[in-house]
């Protein structure tokens, strides 16, 4: 079977793709740099091409306002290829919560991303995903002595079993709907941000702040967890922290 990873040489994309064609598909990671625009639409037609699934996990260079355009544009050109192509299956990654906080302009662009797919005709699986174990030092963002964090409960989860997932329901029948993945545990935003920061030598304080915004929006405790029927990572995050403190910094 024939796939194309839009994003395909990205963090998601790249492992994504190792394990489609670990099982024997033919898999196409498409990129700008392999000459597959979604933007301008160069080289989609050719790309798409017999294929019989595309899974989406481009993301926008920027998370503020012009992320909607983003994906409004990407989103429009490539679906239309696909309906050209036949394409018989269209997989892509959101965020889970992205129908909880309107005030997030980046949300805004995924859900405008969501209902492009769910409007195109074309049978389709949406993957919502939670925030990523490798991505938690990063919500701390700058600050010399301290910084302000949500004190929200969220549920992270590795990477590696956001692909596994992405894997099963891309090679999976179209659901026609959105399933949830998320980590095995939930956790107090602030308290996962000072330990990983301490795990990496960062001695700043964090402050735990309800007002702070994630996305630019407020946040609760069911803002960024996952719903009944969700799918579960098998990595718990003491585990993981485990093994990445006991890696060389480079």
């Amino acid at each position: 079977m024939k796939i194309v990873v839009i994003g395909g040489t990205g963090l998601i994309g790249s492992r994504l793709v190792s394990i489609l064609r670990s099982k024997g598909h033919e898999v196409l990671a498409a990129s700008p740099d392999s000459g597959v625009n979604t933007i301008t639409g160069e080289g989609l037609d050719a790309a798409l091409a017999g294929a019989q699934v595309v899974v989406d996990v481009a993301n926008s260079p920027k998370f503020d306002e012009s992320s909607i355009q983003f994906f409004e544009t990407s989103g429009t050109h490539l679906l239309a290829a696909e309906q050209r192509a036949g394409v018989r299956h269209h997989v892509a990654l959101s965020i889970v919560g992205t129908d909880r906080l309107p005030d997030s302009a980046y949300l805004r662009a995924k859900m405008t991303q969501e209902n492009l797919i769910k409007k195109s005709g074309i049978p389709y699986s949406i993957l919502r995903s939670t925030q990523f174990f490798e991505f938690i030092g990063r919500i701390a963002g700058p600050g010399e002595q301290s910084v302000h964090v949500s004190a929200a409960k969220f549920q992270p989860i590795l990477s590696a079993d956001v692909v596994a997932t992405l894997a099963d329901v891309t090679l999976g029948s179209p659901i026609n709907g959105i399933v949830e993945v998320g980590g095995p545990e939930k956790f107090s935003m602030a308290e996962l941000v000072q330990r990983v920061l301490r795990a990496n030598g960062d001695q700043r304080e964090v402050i735990a702040d309800a007002h702070v915004p994630y996305f630019g929006a407020e946040i609760d405790d069911d803002s960024l967890v996952t719903g009944p029927g969700a799918r579960l990572g098998s990595k718990h995050f003491e585990e993981w922290l485990k093994e990445s403190a006991s890696q060389p910094r480079r």
